[in-house]
């Protein structure tokens, strides 16, 4: 059986000219991915926006779905508000959603969306509009599949919104290696936090990666979210780092295969990546799924096993 990937790229957001989200790279991501085979392509759902509230304030759901949220709130979002939007948003969540029900029946689940770490509980912020990693982690909470999990955030960005939502919840390990210069430069507090210099590049990266994997693992989750941002690429435009394509797929590698000798079940989201041309961004995404299927293939090899303490 083919591994299931999540997409979201039907649902349009209609963006002014000029907008610096990159659109286009989700269909393109889907597009590459299908003509390697191996994937099997599903429409992401829509998530209930009871789940979604498991995790944010009510009246904040209410106004974003409804379209009567202030255009002050929206400007921080960086999004218009639209019909589109809120279709794209819900989709964007139960991707991750289904993928986390992947990763407990099947070792791993992948979206092709998602990541939007940046959404706090009564806000959204950076092109966050709601949280789906915590609204995953909160939906197999309170349906009792899961006690503790973990959040490994390699996106360039810190996972500010994420961070803020877990801080005083010890049976949520989050972890963010980001870049120190960049948004949000209000700064929140995840369990571990780790801050590069600009321009750090491949060697200083992996070296940082290879302290803090241990840590994760120890924590025993049994379930873990990886939030697989390339926006810490040389080429990418909100950046400021300095890795390569060949890194990124270093990081990849180390990231799952430590999930995979563990036996954590694994979920992938995209997060960012802005480089110009988007076909930079693009191919390092596509490189992630990539690993996943030569690492996992169609999961069966991590599905249903304990996680174990082991040394690196």
């Amino acid at each position: 059986m083919a591994a299931r990937l999540f997409y979201c790229d039907r649902h349009e957001i209609p963006l002014p000219p000029g907008h610096r989200f990159p659109l286009s790279k989700y269909r393109m991501i889907r597009e590459l991915l299908e003509a390697d085979g191996g994937f099997d392509f599903v429409a992401a759902p829509f998530a209930d926006p009871a789940w979604i509230r498991l995790v944010h304030d009510a009246d904040y759901v209410r106004e974003l779905l409804e379209g009567t949220i202030a255009p002050a709130r929206m400007r921080r979002i960086g999004f218009p508000w639209s019909e589109g939007l809120v279709r794209r948003t819900l989709a964007s969540v139960g991707g991750t959603v289904s993928a986390a029900d992947d990763a407990l029946e099947n070792g791993w689940g992948g979206n092709l969306a998602g990541g939007t770490h940046h959404a706090f509980r009564g806000e959204g912020s950076g092109f966050c509009v709601f949280n789906d990693i915590a609204v995953a982690i909160e939906k197999l909470r309170s349906e009792g599949r899961i006690q503790r999990a973990a959040i490994l955030d390699l996106d360039v960005h810190q996972g500010d919104g994420t961070a803020q939502i877990f801080e005083s919840d010890p049976d949520v390990f989050t972890v963010s290696i980001h870049s120190r210069r960049n948004f949000p430069f209000r700064k929140q507090r995840s369990r571990v936090d780790i801050e590069l210099d600009d321009r750090t590049g491949d060697e200083v990266y992996l070296r940082t990666l290879d302290v803090v994997l241990p840590e994760l693992v120890a924590f025993e989750p049994e379930i873990l979210f990886y939030q697989s941002g390339v926006d810490g690429l040389a080429s990418d435009s909100l950046g400021r780092l300095a890795l390569t394509h060949a890194g990124l797929q270093e990081r990849d590698r180390r990231v799952m295969s430590a999930a995979s000798v563990h036996g954590v079940p694994f979920v992938i989201t995209l997060g960012g990546g802005y480089s110009k041309p988007i076909e930079l961004t693009a191919a390092a995404h596509v490189n992630t799924f990539r690993t996943a299927l030569e690492i996992f293939g169609s999961g069966d090899s991590i599905a249903h096993k304990s996680v174990v303490n082991a040394k690196f």
